[in-house]
Parts: C-alpha cells; structure tokens; sequence
C-alpha cells in the first residue's frame, strides 16, 4: 500500500476497539493522527507506541464528548495545534440492552449524545474546511443495526439508523466535489463494545469479528470513497441483511426482539 504523503487522520474512540486498530492501520501508512476519546492514560500509550514504532505525529485530546461543548473544543485544539485534518473518522459510540421504558434515562441520552450529537456536530466543524479545499474523506461508524429497529436495543438501534441516513444524504450533498463520506456498518465485532452494551452472552457474539479486519475494511473503504461498507458480516447474515426490508416489519421485529433475549 502506498503512503498516503502524511495525512492527517482525527479519529474518534481511537482509545479501544475499531477506532484504536484505525489508528494503527493510518500510521503505518505513514500518517500523522489526532486521537480523541475519554480515557487520557490509554490515548497517550497509544501515542507512545505509534511515534516509536513509525515516527508519527500524534496529537492527544482527551475529551468526553457526551459533553455539548466537547466538539467545538476538538476543533479548536486542532486548529490552535497547527495541524490540518484530511479524514475524519468519527468512531466513538456505545450500546446498551433492555426495555427502553426500563433502562437508565441518562445512560440513554449520552448514547444519544456521543452516537448522533458529537457524530453530526465533529463533521460540521470540519466539513467546511475540506469542501473549501475540495478534498478530504470522512468515515462514520454505524452499524449493522441501522438496518433495522432494534427491539430491547431501541435507542441504539435508532441512533445507527440515524448515522447511516445522515451519513448517505450528506455524501450525496457531496457529489460534485472530491470529498466524500463512507459509513461503516460492522456486524458483532470483538470489541469493549459488547461487555458495556451487556450483549456479549447472545448468540450474535458467539464468532465477533476481529476489530483489525473490520478497521481495516472501513479504512480502506473510506480511501476509496465508497458510500457503505458492510464488514465482518457472515455470507448467511449478509443474505438475511438484504432480504429484511421484504419481510413483514412484524416478523422483523420479533426475529431482532428474540436475538436481543438471554
């Protein structure tokens, strides 16, 4: 693979899972990188390690984007640190199981908060910058669950729904310049993902995907300026996501319900 003349990647949840392989894959193709997530001690070993290991810049912003003003806050360290974004790659997100009426109402509004508000609001702060340079890439990670509602994962099911649509009209937006927009739409992928979403005992996470492959995938994906990329997702399970929309939206629902019950 070529380099890609030192990019600059931002990238969201760098500290862990799909996000953190990103950064990995994006250095050693000798990019610099703007890694942000909550967790200052895990972001800064991931710094120590990608500079030692290629010689990469990497910037270091430890923020809680559930926070209103965190995104503006990621922009303008950016820009105050001299360094021009070319990807933005927005993967923080997390999930969460049970009857919406039941579950924790804060719980449920920071999923909101980081999955769709930060999500939107990092790619108005940046966007304009590379429609004015008439390049840059963006990459979204949704999920294989916005392709249908998710009952017993309502809100997070939702919130994918909402990244997917949000993340194709804007690239459409996009059609006559050299920027684009790619979502990434993982199956169950071997991640902190299932533990914090209280998934990781139903079936779906019995063979996750490695999170490097799915990264890779997505990376790749947004490099080419594909508009979806569908990744660690069996043949069976690919067959089943193509056929949902012509199954009754009742049969769906209880078909998504049982797969979501321990």
């Amino acid at each position: 693979m070529t380099h890609q003349n030192r990019k600059t990647a931002l990238i969201t949840g760098a500290s862990s899972g799909i996000g953190r392989e990103m950064a990995r894959i994006h250095a050693e193709r000798g990019g610099d990188l703007v890694i942000v997530a909550l967790e200052q001690e895990l972001l800064d070993e991931l710094k120590t390690e990608l500079e030692k290991k290629y010689s990469t810049n990497v910037l270091v912003i430890a923020k809680d984007l559930t926070h209103p003003d965190a995104p503006q806050e990621v922009y303008d360290a950016v820009r105050d640190s001299g360094m021009r974004v070319d990807y933005l790659i927005n993967d923080a997100g997390f999930g969460g199981r049970g009857k919406f009426h039941e579950r924790n109402w804060e719980t449920d509004l920071n999923m909101i908060k980081l999955n769709v508000i930060a999500l939107v609001a990092l790619t108005r702060f940046f966007l304009p910058d590379f429609v004015k340079r008439n390049s840059g890439r963006i990459l979204n990670v949704s999920s294989t669950a916005s392709l249908v509602p998710g009952p017993l994962m309502a809100v997070y099911y939702a919130t994918k729904a909402f990244v997917t649509f949000f993340s194709n009209a804007v690239a459409e937006e996009l059609h006559d310049t050299r920027v684009t927009v790619t979502t990434l739409m993982p199956g169950a992928t071997d991640t902190e993902f299932p533990r914090i979403a209280d998934v990781q005992t139903i079936k779906m996470f019995d063979k996750p995907a490695n999170p490097r492959s799915v990264a890779q995938d997505g990376y790749d994906g947004m490099i080419a300026g594909k508009l979806d990329v569908i990744s660690g997702v069996a043949v069976t399970e690919r067959v089943m996501l193509a056929l949902a929309p012509f199954a009754p939206k009742k049969v769906r629902l209880k078909r998504v319900r049982r797969m979501h019950e321990v």
